[in-house]
């Protein structure tokens, strides 16, 4: 068995509604289920399916903060902060109401139950941009392509419960695109940001496929695969402009498979700055 240090956390994210933008933490409680409060609330339009930001790009326009630390036992009051400013709380009666306004459709803010299993909603034509559903996954068409799919039981993640990016990835996907891309970890929606050698070159994390992570003392991070992207990355988000170069290149370079999502093989404290180690 090796054990290597493979580098640190140099960012941590959190999302406390679904396809919302979220924010930024030093520290924060990782669980069974992944980072504590990370996309405890969804969405949910008329048809039932779960809002994501892959169909509606003007998700990207709020943004989601919890008021307080959360803990497995209870998760403090989440601001919504809308496009212009104005804000509500996730558990005002209105909430929905209010972003529905916004949104220009009926939808109805949701906490993820247990018991539950959802399907998110997706667009064939646009989910992968100017790519195309057959350069992606060329099982499909886009007339073949199931317009939702299903979310793990009793929770709103796309498929897995934390998702990691190497900034050496990041850096090498730079390359690809050209200096003036606004490559930002954001355009991804990691949970953690592993500062890596800024000497590895190429897809960092495809290394650690298979292996275990051990971030800071306690956290362990298993059952690691490649993360297919979609045209979330493209999307305008804050500061970062609309940009279709991103897919396109993942796409090209790295069959849109860029960063990895995982499972937690043990639960802890993570913190900025922890040590990173791989485990084989």
């Amino acid at each position: 068995m090796s054990d290597s240090q493979v580098g640190v956390v140099s960012e941590l994210f959190r999302y406390p509604v679904k396809s919302m933008l979220g924010e930024r933490l030093t520290e924060v409680e990782v669980g069974p289920g992944g980072l504590i409060g990370d996309r405890a609330w969804a969405l949910r339009e008329a048809n039932g399916r779960i809002v994501t930001a892959k169909k509606w790009a003007d998700m990207l326009g709020f943004s989601a903060a919890y008021e307080g630390t959360p803990t497995a036992e209870q998760l403090p009051p989440v601001r919504i902060t809308l496009p212009d400013g104005a804000s509500v709380h996730a558990h005002e009666p209105r909430a929905s109401d209010v972003i529905s306004s916004y949104l220009g459709r009926p939808v109805k803010l949701e906490r993820a139950r247990s018991d539950e299993r959802s399907r998110a909603e997706i667009d064939p034509a646009t989910v992968f941009g100017d790519v195309g559903v057959a350069n992606v996954t060329p099982e499909f068409t886009e007339a073949t392509l199931p317009d939702s799919f299903a979310l793990p039981r009793g929770t709103f993640f796309d498929s897995a419960m934390i998702h990691l990016l190497a900034t050496g990835s990041l850096a090498h996907l730079r390359s690809l695109i050209g200096a003036d891309v606004q490559l930002d970890p954001r355009r991804f929606r990691p949970n953690v940001v592993v500062e890596t050698d800024p000497r590895l070159g190429g897809f960092v994390e495809d290394e650690w496929v298979g292996g275990t992570l051990q971030a800071g003392a306690d956290v362990k991070i298993v059952s690691m695969q490649q993360a297919l992207r979609c045209v979330m990355t493209t999307h305008q988000q804050s500061d970062l402009p609309r940009d279709l170069r991103v897919l396109r290149a993942t796409a090209q370079h790295h069959k849109a498979k860029f960063g990895l999502f995982a499972s937690i093989g043990a639960p802890g404290r993570l913190r900025v700055g922890d040590p990173v180690r791989l485990a084989r």
